[in-house]
């Protein structure tokens, strides 16, 4: 059944939609508060980490090749050095890292907040499937934190920080640049893990079959390059190629998960 929303007038929806908003940034910031306190282990042993060969990633990779008999698939030592130029440079770092940290960790209470604006306006058959969305899209959104920053990261520092064009320029990679492309890749891909729930909901409205997906497929991988090629903070075909791979996977989920 229906909620009784129509009585509400534009002013009382009005003050509801700001009572979700003030919630959801009171919830960014302590978390950001929380992440801002706890400088230490969050540059530590969460940012600062893929930079060094003790990374959690690199480590799994040497067991496997162990495990395999492969010596190949386990990296090389490798340590990132990392540099400030700018006075205030590391303070507004801090800052920045605190802010999308606590955005990361608050996002799942953002959503509950949109469900319980949206809801009551809902049927109950629609509750159920909008509460699906939500709780899809908080998950597909982790994933796509997780991927970026356990693999995808990881593989874009390793070769952008070891590569030289000669043995007489040497990188001095400044904790800006780092700190830019870590916080581009995983939004980005936090976001574009969403796609699977887009598909999802175009295909509910009529506007996408699984057929038109499958017809449309090499458009896609086109427009997957080019979406790659933007949201990559650099402008090398190597990690185009590396973001365009879970792209093209999310699609083909994408086109499993259209009712159509």
């Amino acid at each position: 059944m229906k909620k009784d929303t129509d009585q509400l007038t534009f002013w009382e929806h009005l003050d509801a939609l700001r009572g979700t908003i003030i919630r959801s940034l009171v919830a960014i910031a302590i978390c950001m508060i929380a992440a801002f306190y706890f400088k230490t282990y969050l540059f530590d042993y969460i940012v600062l980490a893929p930079k060094d060969t003790n990374f959690i990633s690199y480590r799994v990779l040497c067991r496997l090749a162990e495990w395999l008999g492969c010596s190949q698939l386990c990296p090389d030592s490798f340590s990132l050095s990392l540099i400030n130029i700018n006075l205030s440079g590391q303070f507004i770092m801090h800052f920045n890292v605190a802010f999308w940290t606590g955005f990361i960790v608050a996002f799942p209470y953002i959503l509950y907040e949109l469900w319980k604006f949206i809801a009551p306006a809902l049927y109950a058959n629609e509750q159920k499937t909008i509460l699906r969305i939500f709780v899809s899209g908080s998950l597909l959104f982790f994933i796509g934190v997780l991927i970026s920053y356990f693999i995808i990261f990881p593989i874009t520092i390793r070769f952008l920080g070891g590569y030289e064009v000669s043995t007489s320029v040497e990188n001095q990679i400044t904790l800006q640049s780092y700190l830019a492309t870590l916080t581009i890749l995983t939004l980005c891909m936090g976001l574009i893990f969403e796609l699977p729930i887009v598909i999802y909901f175009l295909s509910s409205i009529g506007l996408v079959t699984k057929q038109w997906l499958r017809h449309y497929r090499r458009w896609a991988i086109i427009l997957i390059m080019i979406l790659a090629a933007i949201i990559t903070p650099t402008s090398d075909p190597f990690t185009m190629i590396v973001v365009c791979i879970p792209l093209f996977l999310l699609y083909e989920v994408g086109i499993l998960v259209c009712k159509k």
